[in-house]
């Protein structure tokens, strides 16, 4: 199992983040979720919220606002697809 989670924030208009990171939290439809490098995949639909991301393990969480859309891990990692993302 990788160590780190490949991680994307995409808006329609552009990408706003594609990093490599410890651990991300998702606020999903149904509650929040944290997703680590070899989670099962699986697809979300997010809520209004703020990503948290953790950059490594133990790190203070940096926090993204993002308001509606998707969420979806596979092997390739975390690629959140939000209607709008700003910090």
């Amino acid at each position: 199992m990788a160590s780190t989670l490949h991680f994307e924030l995409v808006t329609p208009e552009k990408l706003v983040r594609s990093d490599d990171v410890h651990m991300v939290v998702v606020p999903g439809a149904e509650g929040d979720f944290g997703v680590l490098a070899g989670h099962s995949p699986l697809m979300s639909t997010v809520r209004d919220g703020d990503l948290s991301i953790y950059k490594s393990e133990g790190a203070a969480p940096e926090k993204i606002r993002i308001e509606g859309g998707f969420a979806e891990v596979n092997d390739k990692g975390l690629t959140v697809l939000a209607e709008k993302a700003g910090e």
